[in-house]
């Protein structure tokens, strides 16, 4: 029986690699049913929304979608559809594999790089818990924080001050670590690092890690430590094949996920899937480059690889492997690849999205 999938084609560059993803998928054999649907600022006009319930729907009955990217509009009121799809459907854990792929142009290709980035999804800073300045109820916020804080008081007014409130709880960071640790035994990790700045915020991240630690427990078979989120900077420039997997809370995750696309060769190879109990959204990290816009010019491999991802967590681990090792012979062969792959990003041997993923089908 096919499989139910939500294809999402987004605006800019997104229909033309939705299109090459979904190609790429169905090389693989695996039979899906895939039920398009369009979101993004190319449907605004149309809906009246970026975001149609249709889609909404259609991914309550699927449960699981591949999305291409989205630009969220600027100024419109509407914020952005990544967090309003991971907020509507509990989708947690945002899982973001960086991997060197021979051929793949960057300054770490001697390094064995095979890093995972779990980022939470739902908490910290990104939770959008603001108050505005000149607002009243900033102003009773602030007073009340001085009259009741024994670690800090704010010593600006409230018509200077903007204010984001950084929540993590026990419970959302123990599902996200026993996910990650679930994820380590069933995909051969050895080590998981977590993150934090502990040292400084005591109440938010010094729960974050003790959480860890005591989750840590539960999972002997696998190594654990933890880092602070500079020094985890530094450490990854330096000596990333020393990382494993790396568990941090929303605000960490979403920069070190860009850091350590950048040590694989960008973001045109960074596959992402967000995961929770209501479903999952496997998406590209990068955005929709609306310039490249039906130019059939823009790199397809990190949404072919998410393609992957969803393979793989549909329990298609055959297929899922399959797929990685067409897009590795690929990239490595360096024929066929998209002018940003090529050692001269002006080499005139350079395919297009479309010819790229005749290749990588022809692969498999």
């Amino acid at each position: 029986m096919a499989y139910e999938v939500t294809l999402i084609t987004g605006d800019g560059t997104g229909p033309e690699l939705a299109e090459a993803a979904r190609r790429c998928v169905d090389a693989t054999g695996v039979a899906i049913n895939w039920d398009v649907q369009e979101a993004g600022v190319d449907v605004m006009a149309r809906t009246g929304t970026p975001l149609p319930d249709a889609v909404l729907e259609s991914i309550k009955r699927t449960k699981c979608a591949l999305k291409a990217p989205i630009t969220t509009p600027v100024g419109t009121g509407f914020r952005s559809i990544n967090v309003h799809l991971r907020q509507a459907f509990g989708l947690y854990a945002c899982v973001r594999p960086c991997k060197i792929y021979k051929g793949v142009r960057t300054y770490f290709s001697m390094l064995p790089v095979d890093l995972v980035i779990m980022r939470e999804n739902t908490e910290d800073l990104y939770a959008g818990t603001e108050f505005e300045k000149g607002k009243p109820e900033t102003a009773d916020l602030i007073k009340w924080i001085n009259a009741n804080s024994k670690t800090g008081k704010i010593k600006t007014t409230a018509e200077e001050t903007g204010i984001s409130i950084k929540p993590i709880s026990i419970s959302g960071s123990e599902r996200m670590f026993r996910y990650s640790f679930e994820y380590a035994r069933a995909n051969g990790r050895k080590k998981i690092t977590a993150v934090h700045k502990a040292n400084i915020m005591k109440f938010s991240d010094g729960l974050w890690l003790d959480v860890a630690r005591n989750v840590a427990e539960e999972y002997s078979d696998i190594e654990f430590e933890d880092r602070i989120v500079d020094n985890m900077c530094m450490q990854l420039v330096q000596k990333p094949e020393l990382y494993d997997m790396l568990v941090l809370p929303n605000l960490y995750g979403d920069v070190l996920s860009d850091l350590a696309a950048g040590l694989v060769g960008g973001l045109g190879v960074a596959p992402g899937a967000n995961i929770g109990p209501n479903g999952a959204v496997f998406e590209a990290t990068h955005g929709s480059a609306p310039k490249y816009k039906g130019l059939n010019k823009v790199n397809p491999t990190a949404l072919i690889l998410s393609g992957m991802l969803m393979l793989k967590h549909m329990g298609e681990t055959d297929a899922s492997a399959r797929l990685e090792k067409a897009v590795a012979k690929v990239i490595e062969e360096g024929k066929h690849v998209t002018y940003d792959l090529k050692a001269d990003r002006n080499d005139p041997t350079a395919v297009g999205t479309r010819e790229m993923a005749d290749a990588i089908c022809k692969a498999l």
